[in-house]
């Protein structure tokens, strides 16, 4: 199977070039990325548990879905794609924010990312991919917040900076 290319870009998310997603995480070259945040009717947010087998972040929990966008795909379109293909169904998202982090790995990977933050909407259980997800809860903004304080070795590091930076936009996008 052929590596999956993720889009180099620009600090002003300007599409520069294509690359295997191996040797932009190996390099740390910034790149185009999207973080989808799942809201419930009672204002719960869908967290999921990354696959054991993950080459990063292995068993850490994780915002509802993220990866890269495909080269001619919107923001949006790539994550219904990635939505359904790791949680096993698809829900109309809007684009929220974008902004670039830099997070480097135990493993010598570094992620550094322009990262599109979208919002949907879902009040069923997803059918998760186990080659992508170990598990998935619903859990209130308030008590994401409360467990990532006491225990942030449980999540992943762009979900910490992500929930971090931007808690109080999340939370004024509840329904």
């Amino acid at each position: 199977m052929k590596e999956e290319q993720v889009i180099l870009v620009d600090e002003k998310d300007e599409p520069i070039g294509l690359m295997g997603k191996m040797e932009a995480h190996e390099k740390g070259i910034l790149h185009r990325a999207f973080s989808v945040f799942i809201l419930n009717d009672k204002n719960e947010l869908l967290l999921q548990q990354r696959a054991a087998q993950k080459y990063h972040s292995p068993l850490l929990w994780t915002n509802s879905c993220c990866s890269h966008q495909r080269d001619g795909e919107s923001n949006v379109q790539a994550g219904q794609r990635r939505l359904e293909e790791e949680m096993g169904f698809s829900v109309p998202l809007k684009e929220l924010f974008s902004f670039i982090y830099k997070a480097p790995f135990d493993n010598g990977l570094t992620e550094h990312e322009f990262d599109h933050v979208m919002i949907g909407y879902f009040n069923e259980e997803p059918k998760i991919n186990r080659e992508e997800v170990e598990d998935w809860k619903w859990m209130t903004i308030e008590a994401v917040k409360k467990d990532m304080d006491l225990k942030p070795d449980r999540y992943t590091a762009w979900f910490k900076i992500i929930f971090g930076q931007f808690y109080p936009y999340i939370e004024a996008q509840k329904k």
